[in-house]
């Protein structure tokens, strides 16, 4: 008998950014198999282009504007949908990744899963990563990130895959981050729940980095506050005993 194919329901975000949505969303049309359904969260007014697509979009719209996290855990309340992806607008795709990613989370100790992320001159982006400690946190935030640990202990949420089950059964995303450190912080918690952060080697989008919290204040302001909150957290230090007990 051949199995089914997993409900798909992709959740994005628009902060006004209606021209990188409808780069992305041609991006499924052309080149995902995988039948998908799209979220689309506009989290500040916008004018929204033509969303004529061969697979449904949601439109949701704030009433006020509301962290990455709130606003993923909202659309992840709404879907009918086995796999739940967490995926940036200014993400763009060349393939089909959703396919490699749902075979990874039929993986029972699978608790999320990624693609590789390249830029778009096609170097490797630092998407996967160590559980950080305040001294290389520091060092990430003002200087340039080297290239992506082989080891995984989180990946960044430009583009994450959930089994929907898994997602909310931990709770999804802690809406007290507001921005920065809320992807960490959840890839902990699934840790520490027994499941592990899986890499799709076959999947690969392009996402580059615009270290945002480099050039404007609020966004470095919130990445500070972001970062004190998870290193002060129960969720950091029960991950960081437990794998200091397997070293």
């Amino acid at each position: 008998m051949t199995k089914e194919a997993p409900r798909i329901a992709v959740s994005i975000v628009s902060h006004g950014q209606g021209a990188l949505v409808t780069h992305l969303l041609s991006d499924i049309a052309r080149f995902c198999r995988t039948p998908v359904q799209v979220v689309l969260t506009i989290n500040k007014p916008e004018v929204l282009p033509d969303l004529s697509y061969p697979f449904p979009v949601s439109v949701v719209r704030n009433a006020a504007p509301r962290g990455f996290g709130a606003n993923h855990n909202a659309a992840a309340a709404i879907i009918d949908a086995d796999v739940f992806c967490v995926v940036n607008p200014d993400v763009r795709l060349t393939s089909d990744p959703f396919a490699s990613l749902a075979v990874l989370l039929d993986e029972p100790d699978v608790g999320v899963a990624a693609p590789v992320v390249v830029g778009s001159r096609g170097e490797a982006q630092d998407s996967r990563r160590r559980l950080p400690t305040p001294l290389n946190a520091l060092r990430r935030l003002i200087a340039r990130p080297q290239a992506a640990d082989e080891a995984v202990d989180w990946v960044a949420g430009m583009f994450m895959a959930f089994r929907t089950t898994t997602f909310r059964a931990v709770g999804g995303f802690d809406p007290a981050y507001h921005l920065y450190y809320e992807d960490c912080e959840l890839c902990c918690r699934l840790r520490i729940a027994g499941l592990r952060v899986a890499v799709a080697s076959d999947a690969v989008i392009i996402h580059d980095g615009q270290r945002t919290s480099r050039r404007r204040p609020r966004y470095f302001l919130w990445h500070v506050q972001s970062a004190l909150r998870f290193f002060r957290s129960p969720t950091y230090r029960q991950l960081r005993a437990r794998l200091r007990g397997r070293a």
